[in-house]
């Protein structure tokens, strides 16, 4: 037996994160517990230990196909079919044969106080839950993804747990933006908050499971710029355009590139001279100031039943110009999905804000600002990722930086 936890890799950080202390065992291949000990976890990990991209639970065959299965039309094609043929496979008690990770507790303690699973199961009514757990490669700003079944494969919830400083922020953000956002007309469809908390350090937030029948966006290319819009105002009215001179988003850009010239970035120079170019440059543009969501991407959004969904709100936030998601879309979309370069993918978004812009009262001059504005915030979120220890997103810097000025000096 060996303790996966003492592992760099993926499953490493993940057990960490989950199932951290001395009086918690973690081993693969899992074994019966040593005396005085029980065990409270099991789990197929796939495909193995050294390249483990899931943790199933293997409580029944029922449940864990229900792990594989569950939400796969939001998959896309190459993916949707490994996990229905798995799922399909997991029906038959297949996942018995791939190797088992076991967490165990000393005999006397109570469950609920080391094992999260069952810690969550208190907190969501008590009754009995299984979790399946995905594993992705170590990083700071990763959050381990647990979704929660009942006996009968039904999903429960989606657990959110920050382990760290910057991923217990990411976790409270999320809290805090769902317990505020409206449900209105033409507002997105949104999966709420079950439980948020504190334990053994760790900050927890269960979000609802996703309507059953979820399906993928059928045109990741559309911004579905009405839903935008609705999330941009709060599902409220239009307010009137306000100058960017003086406005407390553009303070907070210069003010976060002088924080990360204090926090010792060698390239933050350069932000500082790009909040005042910007501060020149588009003073006098009036653009309308509201929320945005923060990740607006393809893989963020859902339909059912002829409404959108919108999940991971952890970046939502308000005061900024009202194109900003847009902006966003057509940005990680073609970096992502097209994996274009910076400068690309910075022509990807200036055509999404040409094309809907106008739907959101933005003409040529306001889309400018609105992108240029952008790209010095995405950097500072950049730069935040990083200064917490995850380090330099090289797709974004300092290409971000060499982008931003080559479209400052230009007239």
């Amino acid at each position: 037996m060996s303790d996966p936890r003492a592992g760099t890799g993926g499953l490493g950080w993940v057990c960490r994160a989950l199932f951290a202390g001395d009086d918690v065992r973690v081993s693969v291949p899992g074994e019966p517990p040593a005396a005085g000990w029980r065990t409270v976890g099991r789990f197929a990990v796939v495909p193995d230990a050294a390249r483990a991209r899931f943790l199933l639970p293997v409580a029944s065959a029922r449940v864990t196909a229900a792990s594989l299965l569950c939400f796969n039309a939001l998959r896309e094609p190459r993916t949707r079919a490994l996990r229905w043929a798995l799922g399909t496979a997991a029906r038959t008690g297949a996942a018995r044969v791939l190797p088992s990770l076991t967490v165990s507790i000393p005999s006397e303690v109570d469950s609920r106080s080391r094992y999260v699973v069952h810690h969550l199961a208190e907190r969501l009514g008590g009754g009995e839950l299984h979790a399946a757990i995905g594993v992705r490669p170590p990083d700071p700003h990763h959050k381990p993804t647990v979704q929660l079944f009942d006996p009968a494969g039904t999903p429960r919830g989606y657990a959110k747990i920050g382990w760290n400083g910057a991923t217990r922020a990411l976790v409270r953000a999320e809290t805090a933006a769902l317990a505020a956002l409206p449900s209105g007309a033409g507002f997105p469809f949104v999966p709420r908050l079950r439980y948020a908390g504190e334990w053994r350090d760790r900050t927890i937030a269960v979000i609802e499971p996703l309507p059953a029948d979820v399906r993928a966006v059928p045109r990741p290319d559309d911004p579905y710029p009405t839903e935008l819009l609705a999330v941009a105002r709060n599902s409220g009215a239009a307010t009137a355009p306000r100058p960017l001179r003086g406005s407390e988003f553009l303070i907070g850009l210069a003010d976060g590139s002088t924080g990360a010239v204090a926090a010792g970035c060698p390239e933050a120079g350069r932000a500082v001279r790009a909040a005042a170019a910007l501060r020149e440059r588009y003073g006098e543009v009036a653009v309308e100031f509201g929320h945005w969501h923060g990740d607006w991407v393809p893989w963020n959004l859902g339909t059912h039943r002829g409404r959108l969904v919108a999940w991971d709100w952890e970046h939502r936030a308000a005061d900024v110009p009202v194109g900003f998601d847009l902006a966003h879309h057509g940005f990680q979309r073609a970096l992502t999905l097209d994996r274009v370069p910076a400068a690309a993918a910075t022509e990807a978004a200036a055509a999404a804000l040409a094309g809907y812009g106008p739907m959101l009262g933005l003409d040529a001059g306001a889309q400018r600002a609105v992108l240029d504005c952008y790209l010095l915030e995405l950097w500072l979120r950049t730069w935040r990722i990083a200064d917490a220890g995850a380090g330099w997103n090289t797709l974004l810097h300092p290409h971000l930086l060499d982008v931003l000025a080559d479209r400052l000096a230009q007239p």
